[in-house]
């Protein structure tokens, strides 16, 4: 009887613990900022890799075909992440970012028509969001936020840049 007990009591503690301690297996998670993609026809494609179950780093690469939006035609960059939610790797979160982009500017001058300006530049900053996962912990959504400091601009840039996006994920 004592040795039945002991299985019995073995194996709801292993149980119980399986329940208590979720399995975090999936470190890596592709993301597409489908968000950015409606507003604005960018593709934006991002990689997180989760360290613990509240931080991560990450890197971001994106494409438009109109080299004059807001943010240029190119851009790649490196983040990291801290969760505070009550489950891991999900929640509120902020991150500080990098991102080095190019674009061009179309100018006009009074005396040559209009001049194009190309342009690189690196920005720094912060950022804002919520992410949300399914219990199989296999997909996620996220909306961000954020706001950068241009370190380098032309004449005819802003000093500030800001990202925006509401992202679907897959971990694995």
């Amino acid at each position: 009887m004592k040795k039945h007990f002991l299985i019995i009591a073995l194996l709801g503690t292993a149980l119980a613990n399986a329940q208590a301690y979720p399995n975090l297996n999936n470190d890596n998670e592709l993301k597409f900022n489908i968000g950015l993609f409606l507003a604005s026809s960018t593709v934006e494609g991002s990689y997180e890799y989760f360290f613990n179950e509240d931080t991560s780093i990450g890197g971001t690469l994106y494409f438009d075909d109109d080299a004059t939006d807001y943010n240029g035609n190119f851009g790649i960059g490196p983040n990291l992440r801290a969760y505070f939610g009550y489950a891991p790797r999900s929640g509120f979160f902020t991150e500080a970012f990098g991102l080095y982009y190019t674009g061009e500017d179309l100018v006009p001058d009074n005396n040559l028509g209009v001049r194009n300006n190309d342009y690189g530049t690196i920005a720094l900053g912060l950022g804002v969001g919520n992410k949300w996962v399914t219990r199989s912990d296999n997909f996620s959504m996220e909306i961000s936020a954020g706001v950068g400091r241009n370190f380098n601009p032309e004449d005819f840039q802003d000093t500030f840049m800001f990202r925006a996006g509401f992202s679907l994920g897959f971990r694995f």
